[in-house]
């Protein structure tokens, strides 16, 4: 689940930035009110990554995402690009979920099967099982 969030929010970091050069044309925005909340919102994206799978961290992951929506009240495009990023965090929870727990299952399954057949030693081996 962390590999696909992550993805997502560094695409998210890209797209803040992007949306933050458009919102300095507007004239009633000022550059510094821009990029300090489009630098915050850049700052907090990386910083989920390396937090997604903490308590909390999908919940925070679900503010981020509202909080892009809301930008398009500044950036018309970005009511668009913000729900298309609130789908690919959704499909990245979701489905990481998914993955994680059919890798869980892989290696249960795995770890069972050396459980009960031990496996050969390779050839030149001197462990004591390798007769």
């Amino acid at each position: 689940m962390r590999t696909l969030c992550a993805s997502t929010l560094i695409g998210e970091f890209f797209i803040i930035g992007f949306a933050a050069l458009v919102a300095m044309k507007d004239p009633d925005l000022s550059t510094s009110t821009v990029w300090t909340v489009s630098g915050i919102a850049m700052v907090l994206c990386l910083l989920l990554c390396g937090v997604v799978t903490r308590p909390g961290g999908i919940a925070f992951g679900w503010v981020l995402q509202i909080g892009l929506i809301a930008s398009g009240f500044f950036v018309p495009t970005m009511f668009f690009l913000g729900v298309l990023f609130a789908a690919l965090w959704w499909a990245s929870v979701h489905y990481g979920r998914k993955i994680d727990e059919a890798k869980a299952r892989f290696a249960a399954q795995e770890a069972a099967e050396d459980g009960s057949a031990p496996r050969p030693a390779p050839p030149g081996s001197t462990a004591p099982d390798a007769v």
